[in-house]
């Protein structure tokens, strides 16, 4: 997990994961529930299986409340999706970049980091994309839930630059997608071993999965888009020595992280 309060990263074991996803696929699911609602259905959904290995990541602090029951239900029987409401593509052919994640905290991680870049650059066309069934990622031929081709590639573009922020190792989400055709842009950000006692917050920022880390990644893809806006970059990269200034001095987070909400 990674809101472990002060206790490090004694308790991430991502690799569990990947040891799960290599077990037969007909019986494998693994679930990253991003929010209270969508946590209630996949557990009420795999309590209501049998003869399978069902796998919920889920932290241990109270989670937000992003979609509805009702849409919680929707995105999860789909497995994966848009969330609309969080994008601005206002109805454009193709995003300029696909901003996925997968986990409780890379989604939150993942919306900041949004919020930042619609404030910061508002002509980028952002989409986000969601994943709470990680099998879809898969193709369909090596895992019942595997999304179609079409459907793969209407989420996640065939061209555009996907920064996908992941609960655990980079490397399980580019073994799953290798064989996707846009492959080549997904930018995985994930859990790369750093780790100390330290802030949650601090957590992220040290393994490059915060929103300030993201939202340089997502800038940083877009073709042009670093030259345009030097000084977005220069902003966040002064947040990121903002934070680590305070989290020494004050052995907490920032106010603006800890009481951070969505707000577009």
């Amino acid at each position: 997990m990674w809101r472990q309060d002060h206790n490090g990263f004694s308790h991430q074991d991502p690799g569990f994961v990947d040891l799960i996803a290599n077990k037969t696929a007909d019986v494998v699911r693994i679930y990253f529930p991003p929010d209270a609602n969508t946590l209630l259905w996949v557990g009420d959904h795999c309590l209501r299986t049998w003869n399978r290995v069902n796998v919920i990541v889920a932290g241990k602090q109270p989670e937000p409340q992003w979609l509805t029951i009702e849409e919680a239900a929707t995105h999860c029987e789909a497995g994966a999706g848009i969330w609309e409401w969080a994008g601005n593509e206002d109805g454009a052919i193709q995003p300029d970049v696909v901003m996925a994640c997968a986990g409780d905290v890379p989604t939150l991680e993942t919306l900041a980091a949004v919020m930042l870049l619609r404030e910061a650059v508002p002509e980028l066309k952002i989409r986000v994309v969601n994943v709470v069934d990680l099998m879809v990622l898969q193709s369909r031929e090596h895992h019942p839930h595997g999304l179609s081709e079409p459907d793969f590639d209407r989420l996640f573009t065939t061209e555009r630059p996907v920064i996908f922020a992941y609960h655990g190792y980079p490397s399980l989400i580019h073994r799953m997608t290798y064989k996707r055709t846009n492959h080549r842009n997904i930018h995985v950000r994930g859990f790369i071993e750093e780790g100390t006692t330290t802030t949650p917050f601090d957590m992220t920022v040290l393994n490059r999965l915060d929103r300030y880390h993201l939202a340089l990644a997502a800038i940083e893809s877009v073709p042009g888009l670093k030259e345009k806006a030097g000084g977005a970059v220069a902003a966040l990269e002064a947040k990121l020595d903002e934070h680590n200034r305070y989290v020494r001095e004050h052995g907490e987070d920032m106010p603006e992280i800890q009481n951070w909400t969505w707000k577009v």
